[in-house]
């Protein structure tokens, strides 16, 4: 799958009628102060119902919201993700959401001293996982359509002091991505190691890295998005 590409089968619009499609933006894919990139963010839209996830100043998204979720309430955007959710009339939350047949459920990761998640992506059919920040590959991330995933390190993971947590490494998660059957899996927090690689001409042997404002369309999945 490339981006804005369908990962359902082609079909014309004569064989049947048009089906909703879950559309997932890349708001940023940027780790904390990137020197290229807006912080990791996400818009997940489907059916009218519009969820932000993450993100940050320059990874904000515009239009009306129906929820704005964080993988992390303690975390270093947090004060600035409060502004920006409060002006669409949020509250910025690590919680679950459900409506219009678009459902995001928040799943613990390890990643730090305090509880943090990641978020599996329910919408026609198709099972996304948004997780941008782990120091261990998540097993409920297993058999996903689609991965957005940290790459904060590249070769070798990132560990915080007195053994906290840290980042995985990109090369270590396109491994255990393709391992887990992950359909399609996208760098979507992105550190100084892996620009430095990306900039080398350095890929890792499964996956791709995200960019800004790019968006992933997924066709409903057999029998679903009716």
């Amino acid at each position: 799958m490339s981006a804005a590409d369908d990962t359902g089968a082609e079909m014309s619009a004569v064989d049947r009628p048009e089906k909703p499609a879950l559309r997932l933006t890349l708001l940023g894919v940027g780790a904390m102060n990137s020197p290229r990139y807006a912080p990791a963010g996400l818009l997940a839209e489907y059916r009218g119902a519009r969820v932000a996830i993450d993100g940050g100043p320059g990874g904000e998204p515009a239009g009306r919201l129906d929820a704005w979720l964080v993988t992390d309430e303690h975390a270093e955007l947090i004060r600035q993700l409060r502004g920006l959710a409060a002006a669409h009339g949020l509250v910025p939350r690590a919680s679950d959401f459900s409506r219009a047949g678009l459902r995001l459920a928040a799943r613990p990761v390890v990643h730090t001293s305090h509880p943090t998640f990641g978020y599996l992506i329910e919408a026609a059919g198709r099972r996304v996982v948004w997780a941008p920040e782990f120091v261990e590959f998540p097993s409920w991330a297993a058999g996903a359509d689609l991965m957005f995933a940290d790459a904060a390190g590249w070769v070798r993971p990132i560990r915080f002091a007195h053994g906290a947590g840290g980042h995985a490494a990109a090369l270590a998660v396109a491994e255990q991505a393709r391992a887990q059957r992950i359909g399609h899996l996208v760098f979507a927090h992105i550190g100084r190691p892996t620009i430095r690689a990306f900039e080398a001409g350095q890929t890792p042997p499964f996956g791709e890295f995200g960019a800004d404002g790019v968006s992933y369309v997924l066709t409903p999945a057999d029998g679903s998005g009716t």
